[in-house]
């Protein structure tokens, strides 16, 4: 299963997209905010659940980027909020969260992944 974040537009350092879950009969879609000074390479990532030190609890993680670690999806409103994590709203970080648990429950082999682009 693949969650897309498509990058939509650049202003200074803010880079605004959106990421989308996908559904049987439709998706939920919520925008992003990320770091232009911080960005992921575009590419498809495996996606989990992990222990976040930082926030010291559950939050999604990026896992297998190039060079760097500890890349989550959390919320924030500016780009500095960011070193290289996507930033989204409480509910969208929320719905992430039970998507990752509720798909690893029902679907104990399936891995999840998030694909990044830009919108050509």
């Amino acid at each position: 299963m693949t969650i897309e974040l498509i990058r939509k537009t650049r202003t200074g350092k803010a880079v605004q997209g959106q990421i989308t879950l996908p559904f049987d009969k439709g998706a939920l879609v919520y925008p992003t905010l990320e770091n232009a000074d911080y960005l992921i390479p575009e590419g498809t990532y495996p996606l989990k659940n992990t222990w976040s030190p930082k926030f010291k609890k559950l939050m999604p993680e990026i896992c297998d980027v190039p060079d760097r670690d500890g890349i989550r999806i959390h919320m924030g409103t500016q780009p500095e909020h960011s070193e290289g994590c996507v930033l989204v709203s409480y509910m969208a970080l929320e719905n992430i969260k039970i998507f990752i648990t509720s798909l690893k429950k029902w679907h104990e082999n399936e891995e999840i992944f998030i694909n990044i682009r830009t919108d050509a």
